[in-house]
């Protein structure tokens, strides 16, 4: 997808402020923060929503395996943090790329009260 805001982070197009980076995964600061730590994993390979993901292929393992590596470097492995993913406009999703967010560095609220 060429005109894909992350697609372009990934192939160097826009900057970003890499926080973990595997051959499958970019992990990166994001730019709007909703905690003192927000972080966005993303696949390489673009895959639009959660919906589109084969899960026997492995990328929601490797998302995962990400958030465990960022939230080593960030500090917040211990004390704890949130992952999210969004799905589709109805769930929030604003950016077509499958990606996670982990937030942390602070107590976060119950969002689902």
């Amino acid at each position: 997808m060429t005109d894909c805001i992350f697609c372009k982070i990934i192939r160097g197009e826009i900057p970003c402020t890499k926080v973990y980076e595997d051959d499958a995964v970019l992990a990166f600061d994001d730019i709007h923060p909703m905690a003192p730590v927000h972080v966005v994993i993303i696949p390489k390979t673009h895959v639009a929503t959660l919906m589109d993901v084969d899960a026997k292929e492995g990328t929601i393992g490797r998302l995962i395996a990400a958030a465990q590596e960022v939230a080593g470097i960030k500090n917040v492995a211990a004390s704890g943090f949130r992952t999210v993913v969004n799905c589709n406009a109805d769930g929030g999703q604003v950016v077509f790329h499958l990606h996670m967010h982990l937030l942390g560095g602070r107590k976060l609220e119950d969002q689902m009260g």
